[in-house]
């Protein structure tokens, strides 16, 4: 829908629509973290948040709760990095209610997540443990796992990425699939089917990948 076409040197580029909608979901957080960040300015700290400040402060608690569980007490600072990356997949995921492709049915999208995820993992397990222990973390429980414990650090993000791309992805293409076959009669059926595949698929998936996030970074920190 929104796909755009470039020409730079003589080259056509072409940007496709999901990278575009990436940006547009951008916008649309930024946007409304601009219009909260003003409410709560305009709002008396003593007085029991309403309206939209009480949806945010729900929503902030129950993520806090989350971190705190899968990442220790003491990891309540990384709640800013966990709010914002569920908050954009949830906009991601359930963009299709709106017409548009799903960002997250591109696996461009989804690798890019998946690889912050594990560049963050790599980080924090060489900062808390040093090299020696990070690189002694390969070698348990016995010394011939290596290679095994090699691959499986680096399956993590292909299997992160992997599970909400094709979780996403199948959902888009089904509902395409429903609204050619059927034509004019599909609003009939659709929105039960969108309330699984856009709404329950998208909100699970948007909780499982926060939830691996916070296990895998987590996992390098003592709680």
């Amino acid at each position: 829908m929104f796909e755009i076409t470039l020409n730079l040197a003589g080259k056509e580029i072409v940007i496709p629509e999901t990278i575009v909608n990436v940006y547009i979901v951008a916008i649309i957080l930024i946007i409304f973290a601009v219009v909260v960040n003003r409410k709560i300015k305009k709002t008396n700290p003593n007085d029991i948040p309403s309206g939209l400040l009480n949806v945010v402060e729900v929503a902030v608690e129950l993520v806090q709760t989350l971190v705190k569980q899968n990442m220790g007490e003491k990891q309540i600072w990384f709640t800013p990095y966990i709010f914002t990356l569920a908050s954009f997949l949830l906009v991601s995921n359930l963009f299709g209610l709106l017409g548009f492709t799903p960002p997250t049915s591109d696996y461009n999208v989804t690798l890019s997540l998946a690889l912050i995820t594990f560049t963050l993992t790599q980080f924090y397990g060489i900062k808390n443990n040093g090299i020696g222990g990070y690189l002694k973390g390969f070698f348990d429980p016995l010394p011939f796992l290596l290679p095994l414990n090699i691959l499986g650090e680096l399956a993590n993000p292909i299997s992160l990425s992997f599970r909400l791309f094709g979780n996403i992805l199948s959902g888009v293409i089904i509902m395409s699939l429903i609204y050619n076959a059927l034509g004019l009669i599909s609003p009939l059926i659709t929105p039960v089917l969108h309330a699984y595949f856009d709404v329950f698929a998208g909100i699970l998936q948007t909780f499982i990948f926060s939830m691996l996030t916070m296990i895998f970074i987590g996992g390098n920190f003592d709680n």
